[in-house]
């Protein structure tokens, strides 16, 4: 059996997540004593437990130029780190060089692998799974917690349902707008607003994250001399977020009640990518169950409003040290 495959991009690590319905990733560092005494074990583990398409067995060097980004997307800050994914998400995220704790959090996948083989290679993981695009970096010492929210609980209010989905917001894939081959009229992977330029969204999540920066992705077309400007739609410009509200709002009570927080977005703080990052007053979204953006007006005289994308950036379940990756198993001194 080979040894455990080596990641050196993101790309390449998306790619694995689409195809192989378990996989175990070893985040490691040559320099990292700790890593070097469990790397035995972890191959072990690959001879053993490996299979096409159905386990597999990764190895991801937190200091290689084209690895660290797969790093820095899950939120690595101690070596070694083993995560465990199934079907593109993660089910077990293990800190430290413990091989009875990693045996023992595979085991409990070992019957899917099992099962998985008897049957063929099954199916592959949706096409949710690998890493998503986004239209600008994560800010410092957090990830994007966008994986957390409930998708079945999400509601747009206004938007043009008739050709948009409210879950394309979410999808991974890079727009087409910025892609050489665009989508078809068929194949829309934006929402507009409908009959003016306000939208509602309300975005509940499966545990309560801290939220340090929202970044919206917006590419309304640049439109020619024989457009008529009310159809192209605009660009965002103010935004009121309302947290830990048990449903949506509706539009006139949206208008009316304090918001915990109002944004107001200028035309420098959209990039290249058609993305604004959003910073929050942190302290005012520690412990988020659900968030609501109001999408008050646009940027222009139009009457539509277009979003392509929306990440979400942050904290999710234990708090993270930050700084310094850190490796487990020395003892200090």
């Amino acid at each position: 059996m080979a040894k455990p495959m080596d990641i050196t991009s993101p790309e390449q690590f998306s790619d694995v997540l689409k195809n192989s319905r378990i996989v175990v990733v070893d985040f490691y560092a040559n320099w990292c004593g700790p890593c070097k005494q469990i790397a035995p074990f972890f191959d072990q583990l690959n001879t053993t437990l490996s299979r096409p398409k159905i386990a597999t067995f990764v190895k991801v060097n937190t200091e290689a130029e084209g690895a660290k980004a797969v790093a820095a997307e899950y939120a690595v800050t101690h070596l070694p780190t083993f995560i465990i994914f199934r079907d593109g998400a993660v089910v077990e995220k293990i800190k430290g060089a413990n091989p009875s704790q990693l045996q023992s959090a595979i085991e409990k996948l070992s019957n899917d692998i099992t099962s998985a083989s008897a049957g063929g290679s099954g199916s592959s993981s949706s096409a949710s799974g690998g890493i998503a695009w986004r239209g600008a970096d994560l800010p410092r010492g957090y990830t994007d917690v966008s994986d957390s929210i409930d998708v079945r609980g999400l509601e747009l209010l206004n938007a043009d349902d008739s050709h948009f989905s409210v879950r394309t917001l979410l999808n991974k894939a890079k727009p087409s707008a910025l892609s050489k081959d665009k989508a078809s009229s068929d194949e829309k992977d934006w929402i507009e607003s409908d009959t003016d330029e306000q939208l509602l969204l309300y975005t509940p999540f499966n545990s309560a994250v801290k939220l340090h920066t929202i970044q919206i992705t917006s590419l309304p077309p640049t439109g020619g001399d024989d457009d008529d400007d009310d159809e192209v739609p605009m660009r965002p410009k103010t935004l009121k977020l309302f947290t830990n509200r048990p449903h949506n709002l509706g539009f006139d009570e949206a208008e009316d009640i304090d918001s915990t927080q109002t944004i107001e977005i200028s035309e420098n703080n959209w990039n290249s990518n058609g993305t604004a990052n959003l910073g929050l007053r942190f302290v005012r979204f520690q412990n988020v169950t659900s968030l609501v953006i109001f999408v008050v007006d646009g940027d222009g005289d139009g009457e539509k409003v277009r979003l392509d994308r929306i990440r979400f950036i942050g904290e999710s379940g234990e708090k993270r040290e930050m700084g310094k990756l850190e490796k487990i198993g020395d003892e200090q001194g």
